[in-house]
């Protein structure tokens, strides 16, 4: 049997403030979604990080996690998406 890996891709962007990354990951920990890479930068004060996620062994099924994630990124004054890796590819397909 093949293993399947559930991968999403999570976008934070906004200005930068203490504690991003800490609580963008201590979420995932706690549902037990694991971060396979990471990618984040701070341009000019404002904070960009895209993250590739497996959902595979997820506690919360994919719509919970989109709207935690949203509703934790309001409280930090930044934007979080949260796609499934097959519609983010397609949508950016060149």
């Amino acid at each position: 049997m093949e293993n399947t890996v559930d991968k999403t891709i999570i976008t934070v962007v906004g200005k930068d403030t203490v504690g991003i990354i800490a609580r963008i990951c201590t979420y995932l920990s706690e549902k037990n979604i694991n971060v396979l890479d990471i990618s984040q930068t701070i341009v000019s004060g404002f904070f960009n990080m895209m993250m590739i996620v497996d959902m595979t062994a997820s506690a919360v099924p994919f719509s919970s996690c989109q709207q935690e994630l949203d509703e934790i990124g309001a409280q930090l004054g930044v934007s979080v998406k949260c796609q499934r890796a097959e519609i983010f590819e397609k949508m950016h397909r060149i």
